[in-house]
């Protein structure tokens, strides 16, 4: 560590729990974050702040107004040009500290590519939208002893779980199936800016504590903020049971379990059925004469009276306008084939 790390990050290194030691361990720390909306956004600017040396922001998603209101990282700019989080992200970042290297994924996570995205990292952090994605991480994890950090937030109310393999329970253990029936979503019960920047920061903090060495609280965090209840349950023992950790069945990472995702908070769906490569600029020229087409270096956007369209060079889609599958595989047979 030079001098001007120690001077900008002295004031951590006074802290006891870190100290210069565990200021060298997050310098040479590798920490993926899955999602880049409200809480990934903070999380990434928290870990860069604290000199995280190596992030890894995977986001399948671009940059709208109505991000803006919870989303730390963006500017009105990145949603007019609508650009990919991560990328958006990762110029943000690199103002905040030159020194930490920031690798922008503009990528679906999934059973095919989660080695390639997931591989080098030593922590991940959840900052997700759907119990999908989730288990596979979970998966992942569970499969490669890789702590990571279970967060989620809606309304006023947010849940942080973590989980280190072979010590504590994993999600599958908590949930061995997603939630029944309608779940609130930003969409329908709206989302305070303050209950995803407090879930995301005690995310941080568990994310910290795992790169230092020190033994993370094996607990269930629960918070309201505007009832300004907090709770902490200590978490249940790994069951012997469980699918994942218990008979180290990796469903979700084997890819039995896959399905098209309706996207929290958005009328929306996607599709990611299968890797396909797309050239956008010939995608563009098909798709002017049947209506209004706007484009960037990664992705283009196709707006038809009732639905949007958002397509990435991997082939995978965005359909705005519905949450019915059915609908949305059909206009992508229709327009993309």
């Amino acid at each position: 560590m030079n001098s001007s790390a120690r001077e900008r990050y002295s004031r951590q290194i006074l802290f006891p729990g870190i100290g210069e030691e565990g200021q060298q361990r997050l310098l040479d720390a590798h920490v993926a974050i899955v999602g880049c909306g409200a809480l990934g956004t903070f999380q990434a600017a928290a870990l860069a702040r604290a000199g995280v040396g190596h992030l890894y922001v995977i986001d399948r998603d671009y940059v709208e107004l109505s991000n803006l209101q919870r989303q730390w990282l963006f500017e009105e700019e990145d949603a007019t040009q609508a650009l990919p989080k991560a990328v958006a992200a990762s110029q943000r970042l690199a103002k905040i500290n030159a020194a930490v290297t920031v690798k922008a994924l503009v990528e679906d996570l999934n059973p095919r590519n989660a080695e390639e995205l997931l591989g080098e990292a030593g922590v991940i952090l959840d900052a997700t939208d759907n119990f999908e994605t989730r288990y596979l991480i979970n998966d992942y994890a569970v499969k490669n002893e890789i702590p990571w950090v279970y967060g989620a937030a809606v309304a006023s109310y947010g849940l942080v779980m973590p989980v280190v393999p072979g010590t504590t329970c994993c999600l599958q253990c908590v949930y061995p199936e997603p939630p029944v029936g309608a779940q609130p979503t930003c969409e329908t019960a709206g989302v305070l800016n303050t209950i995803t920047s407090l879930i995301a920061s005690l995310q941080v903090t568990a994310a910290i504590q795992m790169i230092v060495g020190m033994e993370v609280p094996r607990k269930i965090t629960t918070v309201d903020v505007w009832t300004g209840v907090m709770r902490q349950v200590r978490q249940p023992k790994a069951s012997e049971e469980c699918s994942c950790c218990g008979r180290r069945d990796f469903m979700h990472l084997d890819g039995r379990r896959r399905a098209p995702i309706s996207l929290c908070g958005r009328n929306a769906v996607q599709i990611h059925d299968r890797a396909r490569p797309l050239d956008l600029r010939v995608l563009e020229e098909q798709l002017t004469p049947l209506g209004t087409v706007r484009r960037n270096d990664f992705a283009l956007r196709f707006f038809l009276p009732s639905y949007e369209m958002t397509v990435f060079p991997d082939g995978r889609a965005i359909i705005k306008g519905t949450t019915d599958a059915g609908v949305a595989r059909s206009l992508y047979a229709k327009y993309i084939g």
